[in-house]
């Protein structure tokens, strides 16, 4: 499912999800290496056209990752510490590279990124919000494809 449709099905996290996205520019990606272990890198995201996009470096690791092994953890910045307005955001799916040229050159007028670069679009297997209310509970939203947000509430 990508971003439009779980937009479409959940506007309120979506939104959400997107305003923490947007409240800084780098964000940390996590993939696989080959031997399986996790890497963890810094990454810009981007919202448009309905698709949540990853723009990266020629070669770069993360980007070789990804075409070995598709699957993908996405961090929103928590920020300095001092706040985290609309709580803590993970995004996870699948990232399927983008070789079409009319398709990379509509991204790159869009966001000016460097050129050469490596362009995915996600697939979304899940969604967590992660928040505090009311000082006295941790709220976990989950949603996966197919089922609507489940709320799990803590003391």
């Amino acid at each position: 499912m990508n971003w439009a449709a779980f937009s479409s099905a959940e506007p309120d996290l979506a939104k959400t999800v997107e305003e923490r996205f947007g409240a800084y520019t780098h964000h940390i990606l996590a993939t696989l290496r080959k031997d399986g272990s996790p890497r963890t890198t810094g990454l810009e995201v981007r919202f448009l056209n309905g698709e949540l996009w990853l723009g990266m470096m020629p070669d770069s690791l993360k980007a070789l990752d990804l075409r070995r092994d598709p699957r993908f953890a996405l961090q929103a910045n928590p920020g300095d510490g001092t706040g985290m307005g609309g709580g803590d955001v993970r995004i996870s799916g699948r990232a399927i590279e983008v070789d079409d040229p009319e398709t990379k050159a509509r991204y790159v007028e869009e966001v000016e990124p460097p050129e050469p670069l490596h362009l995915f679009r996600t697939e979304l297997t899940e969604v967590v919000r992660t928040y505090v209310e009311d000082d006295r509970y941790l709220v976990v939203q989950v949603w996966k494809p197919g089922a609507p947000v489940r709320t799990l509430k803590r003391t």
